[in-house]
């Protein structure tokens, strides 16, 4: 008897962990995108795109194809996702775990600023016009519509209207390279960075860049999600699933580990 996972993802590991679990024959799993990309990564592994209609909807959705535990993979700053995930695994008794990855710190050499929320992250930028560089994704940027003054080079995986009225679009997917990110921040005479704090090793190349040229960076902090049982490895969470699988196929279930801390 095979163990139904259902993956929440929107992230390289998220597309990692279907990858490993698809080569073991005791698993089937669904690999879920909110489709919030046209050019979507997809995966060799089963997968659907759309959202749920909430927590409720997730829960119904847990139900009726009877998942036996959920892996949260989704970004750092995919707040309700995760909290959705939070209450509708409850609703259901559904085991849940979220991958988190750690977060990036500042190191000697870096000039950060560390502010709570994308509006603080327009309001750190100072009243005078500069050229920033905006790493932040196309759900943040209406953020800085309070400063339409700067010279905005904004970086997301599509192009888009930012409604800003001095920014251009960089349609790029990551990783970056250190040489890469170095030559895009001198050719483009960047003179501050926004960032989210998303803790991947795909993007941290800007941040050496930045390190290296002096650039100072606004580091937007993550948002508070409700407490799960978390991991900070693709190992820790297959080791996870196994016990709750059970040693052997067609096992019965073992108990549910305990909460990592």
């Amino acid at each position: 008897m095979t163990f139904s996972v259902l993956i929440l993802g929107g992230t390289n590991e998220g597309r990692l962990l279907a990858k490993q679990l698809a080569s073991d024959a005791r698993y089937q799993t669904l690999l879920s995108y909110a489709g919030r990309t046209a050019s979507l990564h997809t995966p060799d592994t089963p997968f659907r795109v759309g959202g749920f209609g909430g927590a409720e909807g997730l829960a119904l959705f847990l139900r009726e194809h009877t998942f036996d535990a959920v892996v949260d993979t989704t970004h750092p700053f995919a707040a309700r996702i995760s909290a959705n995930a939070v209450a509708a695994t409850e609703r259901t008794g559904t085991p849940l775990i979220r991958l988190t990855r750690p977060s990036w710190h500042a190191l000697p050499g870096d000039y950060w600023t560390e502010v709570a929320t994308m509006e603080a992250a327009a309001d750190a930028l100072g009243p005078r016009a500069r050229r920033v560089f905006l790493t932040v994704g196309r759900q943040e940027i209406a953020a800085f519509l309070r400063a339409p003054q700067h010279d905005y080079l904004v970086r997301a995986v599509d192009p888009f209207d930012t409604g800003l009225p001095r920014a251009r679009v960089l349609a790029a997917r990551g990783p970056f390279t250190l040489e890469a990110e170095r030559k895009l921040l001198r050719d483009e005479r960047i003179e501050l960075l926004v960032s989210k704090n998303s803790g991947t090793e795909l993007t941290y190349a800007k941040l050496l860049a930045a390190r290296e040229l002096g650039i100072p960076v606004a580091m937007v902090q993550r948002p508070h999600v409700p407490a799960a049982r978390e991991s900070a490895s693709l190992a820790d969470v297959l080791a996870w699933l196994h016990t709750l699988h059970g040693p052997s196929l067609g096992g019965s279930p073992a108990q549910e580990p305990p909460a990592s801390t």
